[in-house]
C-alpha cells in the first residue's frame, strides 16, 4: 500500500520484503573473509584467539556485529527518511571534517582521524556516504538540469568541498575517492567529452616521462586532428589534413632548433603558428570558426599542460610521492625504499601460485614482509594464502555487487535513489579497482581501503551503511512495482 507521500507504508509481516538477498549473501561473504584475511595478517603463536579484543581480528568481528544490527536498522527504517536528513547528514559530516583540524590526530602522515576514547573515527569514510545522499537529494530536486552550468556548479560544490577538506587533511588518497562520483554523472548524461579530455590528462602525464617535448607535441598535434576529422565531412578533412603535415613538419624543425639552444620554446611555438596561421584563416572563412577555435584551444591547453607537468612533479609532489610513480612508471628501481611495500606484495601474490599455500601458512604474511597488511595491502593476504582461484573468487565477489548495486539503481523511479546507488557502486568500484592495481604495481600507492577486507571499523562501517542503504531503496522500488 502507497502512503500518501507515495511511499510504500510497511504491514506487519513485510519488514524484509523485497530485500536484495543475494547482495546481503555476497555482504556477508567478503566481510567473513575479511575477517580471515585480517586474522592471518596478525596471525602469532603466541596469541591464537580470533574473538581476542585485543587483536584487530576480534576488533573486526566486533565492528562486524555493529554493522550487520545497524544494516537491520536500516531496512526496518521508511526509505523517505533518507530524503528527508540527506542535507543534514552532510552538513554533519563536513563539521566532523573540519573538527580534525581542531580535535584530529596524526595517522601515517593524515591528519585526519579522531580518538574517541579506545576508538578511533576516520570522518572521511562517512562523507563519502553523506555527499551520495547530497547528490541524490539535490539532483532529484525540482529545476535541475545536468546541462546547465548552474546545476553542475552545485554537484562540483557538493562533491568538491569535502575533497579540499580532505587534501588539507594531507590525505590526498581519500580526497580523490571522490572523483568516483563522476561515474554516477556519467549515467545521469553528463557529456562525455569532460571524460575524454580527463583521458588526454592521464595520457599526457605519463607520455611526458617517455616521449621528448617535440616528439610529444606532434602527439598531441595529431591526436587533435585525429578528433577533428572524425566530426567533419570529406571536403574539411583535406584541408585539415593538410595543416596537421604542415604543422607537424614546423614543429619538429622548430623543436629541433629549440633542442640545440638555438631559439626558445616561445618563440619557436609563435613562429610555428604564424606559418600555419593563413591555412587556419582559410579553415575558419571557408568552414565555422567555432571548430578552429576549439581546436586551436584545445591544443594550446595540451601543450601548456605538458610543460606544466615536470614543474608540478618537481615542485608540488613530495619526495615519496615522486618516488613512487618513478618506481611504478619503471625508471626507479627502489625495492628497499618507496617499491618496498608493493614488491613485497607481489611476491606474497605470486608465491601463492594456483590454489594458495593455505590458511595461515603464508610465509609472507607471517613473518611480517608486508607492511600495512592488514589494512591498504590486505589483498596481497588473499593472493599468498588463497592463490590465483582466491584471488578470481574475491574478484567475482567485487564484481557481481557492484553490479546489483547498478541494478538497484536502474529499478529506482524516482532521481534519489538512481543518483545514490550509481553513486555508491562507483565509490565502491574506485576502492576496489585502486586497491587492488596498488597491491600488484598498477597504480601509485594512495593509501585506501579494500572495501570489507582491510581492517578498520570507520570504513567497514560505512561501507556496511552505505550498501543496506541501497538495499533499502530497492526495496522500495520493488514494492512499488508490486502496486
Amino acid at each position: 500500500m502507497l502512503s500518501d507521500s507515495g511511499y510504500y507504508s510497511r504491514k506487519e509481516g513485510a519488514i524484509f520484503a523485497g530485500v536484495d538477498w543475494p547482495s546481503v549473501l555476497i555482504y556477508m561473504v567478503m566481510v567473513s573473509l575479511g575477517i580471515m584475511s585480517i586474522y592471518a595478517s596478525v596471525y602469532n603463536d603466541s596469541n591464537r584467539a580470533i574473538f581476542d579484543m585485543a587483536q584487530k581480528s576480534g576488533s573486526q568481528l566486533m565492528w562486524t556485529g555493529i554493522s550487520v544490527v545497524l544494516g537491520v536498522v536500516i531496512l526496518l527504517v521508511d526509505s523517505k527518511y533518507y530524503h528527508y536528513i540527506a542535507y543534514q547528514a552532510y552538513a554533519a559530516s563536513i563539521l566532523l571534517l573540519l573538527s580534525t583540524f581542531v580535535f584530529g590526530r596524526t595517522v601515517n602522515g593524515a591528519h585526519s582521524w579522531i580518538s574517541l576514547g579506545p576508538f578511533s573515527v576516520q570522518p572521511v569514510e562517512f562523507a563519502k556516504l553523506t555527499t551520495a545522499l547530497a547528490l541524490g537529494k539535490y539532483m532529484g530536486g525540482y529545476g535541475f538540469n545536468i546541462s546547465r552550468m548552474k546545476s553542475l556548479s552545485r554537484v562540483g560544490m557538493i562533491v568538491g568541498l569535502p575533497a579540499l577538506i580532505v587534501c588539507a587533511q594531507n590525505d590526498t588518497g581519500s580526497a580523490m575517492v571522490f572523483s568516483s562520483f563522476l561515474f554516477m554523472l556519467y549515467r545521469e548524461g553528463f557529456t562525455g567529452w569532460v571524460y575524454m579530455v580527463l583521458g588526454m590528462i592521464v595520457f599526457l602525464s605519463v607520455s611526458s616521462f617517455f616521449v621528448e617535448p617535440t616528439a610529444l607535441y606532434v602527439l598531441i598535434f595529431l591526436i587533435v586532428v585525429a578528433i577533428e576529422m572524425r566530426d567533419n565531412g570529406m571536403m574539411k578533412q583535406k584541408i585539415v589534413y593538410v595543416a596537421s603535415v604542415l604543422m607537424a613538419m614546423l614543429l619538429i624543425f622548430f623543436g629541433g632548433m629549440v633542442l640545440r639552444h638555438e631559439i626558445s620554446m616561445m618563440r619557436a611555438f609563435i613562429l610555428a603558428l604564424a606559418v600555419t596561421l593563413p591555412m587556419v584563416a582559410v579553415y575558419a572563412v571557408r568552414y565555422k570558426l567555432r571548430n578552429v577555435v576549439v581546436f586551436v584551444v584545445f591544443f594550446i591547453c595540451s601543450l601548456l599542460f605538458v610543460t606544466s607537468v615536470d614543474y608540478v612533479f618537481d615542485n608540488v609532489l613530495r619526495p615519496h610521492q615522486q618516488h613512487r610513480i618513478l618506481d611504478l612508471l619503471g625508471l626507479e628501481n627502489d625495492v628497499k625504499g618507496a617499491g618496498y611495500n608493493v614488491n613485497q606484495s607481489k611476491i606474497a601474490i605470486g608465491s601463492g601460485g594456483l590454489l594458495g599455500k593455505g590458511f595461515l601458512q603464508g610465509t609472507q604474511t607471517k613473518f611480517d614482509f608486508v607492511p600495512e597488511q592488514s589494512t591498504d595491502f590486505i589483498f596481497s593476504t588473499v593472493g599468498e594464502e588463497w592463490g590465483f582461484i582466491g584471488s578470481i573468487t574475491v574478484l567475482a565477489l567485487f564484481v557481481a555487487l557492484i553490479f546489483r548495486v547498478m541494478r538497484m539503481g536502474d529499478r529506482q523511479r524516482d532521481t534519489f535513489g538512481r543518483v545514490y546507488c550509481y553513486g555508491v557502486a562507483g565509490v565502491f568500484f574506485f576502492h576496489f579497482f585502486v586497491n587492488l592495481g596498488m597491491t600488484i604495481g598498477l597504480i601509485p600507492v594512495i593509501g585506501i581501503p579494500l572495501p570489507f577486507f582491510s581492517y578498520g571499523g570507520s570504513s567497514l562501517l560505512a561501507f556496511s551503511v552505505m550498501l543496506f542503504i541501497a538495499i533499502r531503496l530497492n526495496c522500495n522500488a520493488q514494492y512499488q512495482s508490486w502496486q
